[in-house]
């Protein structure tokens, strides 16, 4: 089973958790959109910490699942992922807007058009530098929500009724029946999938990995064995939504351990359990994390 809490990210749980109906696995981004600004009159962004303690207090009746920084990377979830979040509007008798999928991820970037941040204006989103965007997206995927905008994406969609039913995917919260917000006007291109052509595939020894994972985390902070094949596997692991990127640092410290050992616990890298998961490369589950990353495992 995927991560009910996102790696990585600060876990602030407002409780109120409540089941979904199952069907389509859908995304909802939205932006915060908390001050009206323009080209000619931009307005300083609001403080993360201040959307933060909105969505965990006064603000917690419309909380969604996650709160996104696209400046800093910094990202807050308030409820696990199989739980639905209240952030669309859900009209009595209709499609259970909030419910519709096995999940409905909903995602609030901390953003508005012609926010200030330092000397900087920001128009859209896309113009962010869309920090922490490959790991989200990695989580969200995880969760079977496929690289998809069944209704358009946000810059041209409709609120087709019948393809919120059926489709799985991405739907910009303007795309979402029942709803009338026009946001998030824009959002990040799915990142690509790693390049697989003929170019020559990295090697990772299984032996230099596992050296790595029993003595890297005793030693001194960042200190690194082999650190061309660590990073191989940390980029893997990061690509998968299972490390953050500010831990991609060639040193199979303590948190890539925990990540490898969440990998191996996945049912993509063997559903292993007990001692089995725990953080030290096996042949088998790095030989799946290889064929997934397009790396070579070596003795």
């Amino acid at each position: 089973m995927p991560d009910l809490w996102m790696p990585g990210a600060t876990r602030l749980d407002i409780g109120d958790h409540a089941p979904t109906d199952g069907g389509p696995a859908k995304a909802i981004p939205h932006i915060t959109w908390d001050k009206n600004a323009s080209a000619a009159k931009p307005v300083d962004l609001v403080p993360y910490e201040i959307l933060r303690s909105y969505f965990s207090g006064s603000g917690r009746g419309v909380a969604p699942h996650i709160l996104w920084d696209p400046f800093t990377g910094r990202v807050t979830q308030f409820l696990p992922a199989n739980s639905r979040s209240k952030s669309l509007a859900d009209q009595a008798g209709g499609t259970r807007t909030n419910r519709a999928g096995s999940v409905v991820l909903q995602i609030e970037a901390l953003f508005f058009p012609y926010c200030r941040v330092g000397t900087k204006i920001y128009p859209r989103l896309v113009d962010t530098p869309c920090k922490g965007w490959d790991e989200l997206h990695a989580w969200v995927k995880s969760w079977g929500v496929p690289d998809a905008w069944p209704n358009g994406r946000p810059e041209n969609c409709t609120r087709s009724e019948s393809t919120w039913e059926t489709k799985a995917g991405w739907y910009p919260h303007k795309a979402v029946p029942e709803n009338n917000h026009d946001d998030p006007l824009s959002w990040p291109a799915f990142p690509t999938a790693p390049q697989t052509g003929t170019e020559a595939k990295p090697k990772v020894s299984l032996a230099h990995v596992v050296y790595s994972a029993r003595h890297d985390p005793a030693a001194a902070q960042g200190h690194t064995t082999h650190k061309a094949e660590v990073l191989t596997v940390e980029r893997a692991l990061k690509a998968e939504g299972l490390l953050a990127s500010q831990y991609v640092d060639g040193s199979f410290g303590t948190k890539t351990l925990e990540a490898y050992a969440r990998w191996q616990r996945s049912p993509a890298g063997g559903g292993y359990v007990g001692s089995d998961a725990d953080g030290i490369p096996g042949a088998a589950s790095l030989r799946r994390l290889a064929a997934k990353h397009g790396f070579t495992v070596t003795a």
